[in-house]
């Protein structure tokens, strides 16, 4: 990767074209993880004619270090946890409880926000393209995609504009695709590849949201 992308809204349109081959199909919705997922998700939702909709899941961050992820938790409350880490760095199990409780609590915010009062989005029987901003341990796509299949998705495809190469291959074991527009070997970290990666505001996905609908209904 030579050129990083321009911001979120560049890189949904560089993805939806890589994902040519779920337009106009009417058993297909897109799933925006926020908040910075969600921008990227509604391009490509517009591209495919898809609905939009976001799906909510949040990092488990080590305690200290909450950039870096032991896991993550959905709204289904299905959780991923990576034991190893947990172990390397001898996270006693009452802060992995204390981050699991606050991270709950900051997707139930996030629903009455986004969602203000709706349901969460049907997925059964569905093909589901969940869309990230970028595959860094990829803990929070791998929460999304198991749960979306435990809730009835018949398909579950991860979708994000880059990846760090190990990450994509990881997750191919727990989605039918993965599809990303770039996977540089140096990747380091999502906002390298990208000239604006300013932080994703709750307005600025409630206006994708709301965007989305008004598609979807005109």
């Amino acid at each position: 990767m030579t050129e990083p992308f321009s911001n979120r809204v560049e890189a949904g349109r560089r993805l939806a074209a890589r994902l040519v081959q779920y337009a106009g199909r009417s058993d297909v919705i897109v799933l925006g993880l926020p908040r910075g997922g969600v921008p990227v998700a509604a391009e490509v939702a517009r591209e495919l004619g898809a609905p939009l909709d976001v799906f909510l899941v949040r990092k488990l961050g080590v305690p200290g270090h909450p950039e870096f992820a032991m896991g993550a938790i959905a709204e289904s409350g299905h959780q991923v946890l990576d034991e190893h880490l947990v172990d390397q760095l001898n996270i006693p199990r009452a802060l992995i409880d204390r981050t699991l409780a606050h991270e709950h609590l900051e997707i139930e915010r996030q629903n009455r926000v986004f969602r203000d009062g709706r349901g969460k989005p049907d997925v059964q029987g569905k093909t589901v393209i969940v869309v990230d901003d970028g595959l860094a341990t990829g803990a929070t796509m791998l929460a999304a995609l198991t749960a979306l299949r435990e809730g009835g998705a018949r398909s579950v495809v991860a979708a994000a504009p880059v990846g760090a190469p190990g990450t994509i291959e990881r997750l191919r074991p727990h989605a039918d695709a993965v599809v990303c527009v770039e996977a540089p070997p140096d990747f380091d970290a999502v906002g390298r590849w990208y000239v604006d990666f300013s932080p994703t505001t709750d307005g600025e996905v409630k206006d994708c949201l709301t965007r989305g609908a008004q598609a979807a209904t005109s």
